[in-house]
């Protein structure tokens, strides 16, 4: 299971085209309204979740938890106590831990970055204490993935794909959707 957190003001892009791309690579991928079942990102557009936070926990079915950005939208994720308990659980467990934009400010401030190659939205990237920061469009260290922003959506769904389905179903999944191969990890 992989459970893709939205809170309001989340980006949109960075949300739809991770849940359209994992489940494309038949992957069980869920959305997690913080605030209810309907929540509206950034750019207003509302989108209708496949639960609420409040009523999902983690356990073993868990393979990763996605973070998107957008503004107040990751602010809105670190608040939550409910992402918080997911991604202590993931990383625990072992677990894959992702986040795009903004959110890996999330990751950083929990100090789950340190030591850890990483990449965010220009301007996020003393909030990621502790992180060796690259110049990538999306990076991937140990069972954390990072990505800089709406741009590399797709790039960073399909490195989930990899990580979690393996190299040759990443790339079909890319080449099916005409991804040139630089836009391919």
């Amino acid at each position: 299971m992989v459970y893709i957190f939205l809170a309001d003001g989340f980006e949109e892009t960075e949300a739809v085209v991770p849940v359209d791309i994992l489940r494309r690579a038949g992957l069980d991928v869920r959305t997690a309204g913080i605030s209810g079942k309907t929540v509206t990102g950034s750019h207003g557009i509302e989108i209708v979740c496949d639960c609420k936070a409040a009523d999902i926990e983690p356990d073993k079915s868990l393979q990763a938890v996605v973070l998107p950005g957008g503004m107040p939208g990751a602010k809105n994720l670190e608040n939550s106590a409910k992402v918080g308990e997911f991604i202590d659980f993931a990383y625990r467990n072992g677990l894959l831990l992702c986040a795009i934009c903004a959110a890996p400010f999330i990751l950083g401030h929990r100090g789950l970055l340190k030591n850890k190659k990483a990449v965010c939205y220009p301007g996020f990237e003393k909030e990621l204490t502790g992180a060796m920061l690259q110049n990538t469009p999306v990076c991937t260290d140990g069972n954390i993935i990072t990505a800089k922003g709406m741009g590399s959506a797709v790039v960073f769904a399909l490195e989930i794909v990899r990580y979690l389905c393996g190299e040759q179903k990443a790339s079909a999944i890319g080449e099916s959707l005409q991804c040139p191969k630089t836009c391919r990890t």
